[in-house]
């Protein structure tokens, strides 16, 4: 697996959707890659952060310009 692929599979990786093989190969190379490591555990910290915001706390346009802006993000 390489950097773009791994990057790819990230949400599926965390979210335990990975086939066995899948996720082997994924951890096989995240035990290489500084690099993608670094980027699970922002992407974690990210995902934490983020889980700790209710929709009571955010102003609507300010929710709605978020989601337009990862609406279409891969």
């Amino acid at each position: 697996m390489n950097c773009d692929e791994l990057v790819e599979l990230v949400t599926a990786y965390l979210d335990g959707a990975l086939d066995p093989d899948a996720r082997a190969r994924f951890e096989a190379h995240l035990h290489t890659c500084d690099g993608c490591a670094n980027y699970l555990q922002q992407f974690r910290t990210t995902m934490g952060a983020l889980s700790r915001i209710c929709d009571d706390d955010m102003q609507p346009a300010f929710r709605d310009r978020l989601l337009d802006a990862f609406r279409d993000w891969r």
